[in-house]
């Protein structure tokens, strides 16, 4: 559907298709830092990066697809090829859609996604990243991913295990100004973290691979702190919550682990279980496990399944509106250059002709120059008004090749030589009203900025 000039490719390493230690390899410093890398190369004038502690992806516009794919696995070396999935034009604008939406996370509808690409995009404009391209594919994703949250039901209810533990919890005991203490850094912990940070003030990450576990903190808008599983048993006497979800095949917490908590509230999230049944004789603690969980979220993952239907239709109809948003300021690129092309030659044909009737040394009246005006603009009018519509039925019609021939064409065809080169004029102002009404409201926008 895009031309040449205007081809957007994508790679995504996202828990769909990789594990946790390829989306760290595929993540840089910073949002902002990736739009930097990818921005050196010189044939790619836009670039966008989403990195989450679930996904890294990166987008980027160039004058070709394999320029752009060629940018995007360099970007990505440092991870297995089996876990990045490669996106086309159009794949990539749906993909994004389906991101800001809920559809493509963890857990179906969650709310923070849209947020986390917001702020990806403001990363990338900051960076230099965003050009009129990437400006309209992320704004419509964003668009979309605001009325899937307002028009259906994709993000209400209780659908993660870890966020089910946190409410329960809530409800039991009533989490305001507590201390949550996670152990396991996977997905159903990082939600529970998420979930907890929420409602609590402070929560406790515990992992026996300590980078896995700080990954998750960062992530987090409450004070927080990761430790290893050694330290389970003190950070356990400082938390009013436990929630677990290891993958372990071993007890993580024992009696003994919560022998000086006091009270606390534990949930085991973990199969098997990562919490010894005998912990629930322990004094002032509770325990509560998936049994007592799933059936909190099986109506609402019912729910959020029907919802989805309805969204991807909304996708549907709002990535069919982007492409003929696509198409039209293509048209429109190629109409803008036939009209400053031609507004050119007019100028110098129309000085060329009042310097031969002044020839003889009468000085053309103004009557005489408004009727030659007049003359050369509706000739301009009338030329160009049949390849108008002609090149807005090719836009409807994706024929991309009569795009391109015309702005091979009307472009540099209409343009002077340097020595030919007449004033040009002096804003959309000065362009008679005939010609202005033949002209679309995107080309006169266009002369106005040039103008300013």
């Amino acid at each position: 559907m895009t031309s040449s000039t205007e081809i957007i490719a994508g790679a995504s390493v996202s828990h769909h298709h990789a594990g946790v230690a390829d989306v760290e390899a595929a993540c840089a410093a910073s949002q902002r830092a990736a739009v930097d890398s990818l921005l050196e190369e010189p044939l790619v004038s836009e670039a966008f990066v989403l990195q989450t502690c679930n996904r890294a992806e990166a987008y980027v516009v160039a004058d070709d697809e394999t320029t752009a794919r060629e940018t995007l696995d360099a970007q990505f070396a440092a991870v297995d090829d089996h876990a990045v999935r490669r996106l086309g034009h159009e794949a990539s604008l749906r993909h994004l859609m389906r991101v800001a939406c809920g559809l493509e996370s963890l857990v179906l509808g969650e709310d923070q996604i849209i947020g986390q690409v917001r702020e990806a995009y403001e990363d990338a404009r900051a960076a230099g990243g965003i050009g009129p391209t990437l400006d309209d594919a992320v704004l419509k994703a964003l668009h979309v991913g605001e009325r899937a949250r307002d028009e259906t039901a994709i993000n209400e209810g209780v659908l993660s295990l870890g966020s089910a533990a946190v409410r329960l919890a809530d409800a039991e005991c009533d989490l305001e100004g507590a201390t949550v203490l996670v152990v396991g850094a996977g997905e159903i912990a990082t939600l529970a973290a998420r979930a907890a940070a929420v409602v609590a003030d402070r929560v406790i990450v515990a992992n026996r691979t300590l980078p896995h576990a700080e990954h998750v903190v960062t992530e987090l808008d409450v004070e927080g702190s990761a430790v290893g599983l050694a330290a389970v048993s003190a950070a356990a006497a400082e938390a009013d919550l436990l929630v677990t979800a290891t993958g372990s095949d071993e007890y993580i917490v024992d009696r003994e682990t919560l022998a000086d908590a006091g009270r606390t509230f534990v949930v085991d999230l973990a199969r098997p279980r990562d919490v010894d049944p005998g912990t629930a004789a322990v004094d002032g603690v509770a325990v509560r496990d998936l049994d007592a969980l799933e059936a909190v979220t099986d109506e609402t993952r019912r729910q959020r399944q029907r919802a989805a239907e309805t969204v991807e239709a909304m996708i549907d109809e709002e990535f069919e509106r982007l492409l003929e948003q696509y198409k039209r300021k293509r048209a429109d690129e190629v109409i803008a250059a036939m009209y400053e092309g031609a507004e050119r030659v007019k100028k110098r044909e129309l000085r060329t002709a009042v310097a031969k009737l002044g020839a003889d040394g009468d000085a053309v009246t103004d009557h005489q120059r408004e009727v030659l005006e007049s003359m050369a603009d509706s000739l301009v009018s009338q030329l160009l008004s049949a390849p108008t519509r002609s090149l807005r039925d090719a836009a409807e019609k994706d024929d991309w090749t009569t795009i391109n021939t015309a702005l091979e064409l009307f472009g540099p065809g209409l343009k002077p030589t340097p020595d030919e080169m007449p004033e040009l004029p002096d804003g959309p102002e000065s362009i008679p009203e005939e010609m202005r009404q033949q002209m679309p409201d995107a080309v006169l926008e266009q002369l106005q900025a040039d103008e300013e």
